[in-house]
């Protein structure tokens, strides 16, 4: 593909989309620490956080507000690090008010994804990762109409392991196939709860619906990811959970989904 027509995401190697039918599943969450694992794995990763009316990224990977400034390509996109191999664009370093409500119609959401995917100077990167709001609406559309340009390589569908949900992302996966977006696999996020002292596992919403719906849907089930209150203390104080815990179950189950997904796109 001419490099020129690809504008910013011409020196992206890999585009994935992480989606969910439901909101309150973690896929912010995922997202995050997928980025910290392909970062520790050695792949400069960038996070372009289009959940226009929760972003919270930027409080899970501890960057605060910062000021978005301006090159000759765009947007420079905000580092977490000072490698610079986790960059971060996030409608959450626009607003003046941290606590100002998005109250967007749908044309003006488009426009701001639009610029979100075009004007952000990315520069090299392994893996692009976009964290969408949940269901199936104009933010989805407009995110696959401005990287028409760019190849996708896929999604990521995230569920919890009960009924409401994986029939909420189970539409999604029809989201998919209607849009043509590959599906690189499902992640059942909060199966379980792991107890910080005897590192026991108790199933306290159910168990298995992810892999279930990845049977029902022919679709690649990446894994299972635990409720895990370090991870969960991690988030909260923008901590590098997979740097900090690597003896975890955790930390075991997010590498070999990240493992999973890099060999997925290697060979895609």
């Amino acid at each position: 593909m001419d490099q020129n027509n690809e504008g910013n995401l011409a020196q992206i190697r890999h585009v994935v989309l992480v989606l969910s039918g439901k909101g309150g599943v973690g896929k912010s969450t995922i997202t995050t620490e997928l980025a910290l694992a392909l970062r520790h794995a050695g792949k400069k990763v960038g996070i372009l956080d289009v959940d226009l009316c929760g972003p919270s990224i930027p409080r899970m990977l501890s960057v605060g507000r910062p000021d978005v400034h301006q090159c000759d390509s765009g947007w420079v996109p905000v580092y977490t690090d000072a490698q610079k191999t986790l960059a971060l664009m996030s409608i959450g370093f626009l607003l003046e008010d941290p606590d100002e409500a998005v109250v967007w119609r749908g044309p003006k959401k488009t426009a701001m994804i639009g610029q979100f995917v075009s004007d952000v100077a990315w520069g090299e990167l392994d893996v692009l990762l976009v964290d969408t709001p949940p269901g199936t609406s104009d933010e989805h559309l407009a995110v696959l109409e401005n990287l028409k340009k760019h190849k996708v390589d896929g999604a990521i569908l995230v569920t919890t392991p009960q009924a409401v949900s994986t029939g909420d992302v189970r539409r999604e996966v029809t989201f998919c196939k209607k849009t043509g977006v590959r599906i690189l696999g499902i992640v059942e996020n909060m199966s379980g709860f792991a107890c910080p002292h005897c590192s026991e596992c108790t199933n306290i919403f159910s168990k298995g619906g992810g892999e279930e719906l990845a049977k029902l849907t022919g679709s690649v089930f990446l894994g299972s990811v635990p409720l895990d209150p370090l991870l969960s203390t991690s988030i909260e104080e923008g901590k590098d959970f997979m740097q900090s815990f690597p003896d975890s179950a955790t930390f075991s189950a997010i590498s070999s989904i990240s493992q999973t997904l890099l060999d997925s796109l290697q060979t895609a």
